[in-house]
């Protein structure tokens, strides 16, 4: 599987998310104008979106669902 700059940068947006960083710092270290693009970040947290995120970073599991 190769990388894509586009999915790195969504895995880095999830992650981001996921380790409790601020949406605004999200939304700063990516670009965002609006805080509502960077806030489809807090809707990619299903399982589904876990394992891919654990699959890109290679070395990070992914969390299980409460």
């Amino acid at each position: 599987m190769h990388a894509t700059p586009k999915g790195l940068r969504h895995g880095f947006g999830v992650a981001a998310v996921q380790s409790g960083v601020p949406l605004n710092l999200v939304q700063r270290w990516l670009g965002h104008a609006k805080l509502e693009t960077t806030a489809i970040y807090t809707n990619a947290i299903g399982d589904e979106e876990r394992a891919i995120a654990a699959r890109l970073w290679g070395d990070v599991q992914p969390k299980q669902a409460a």
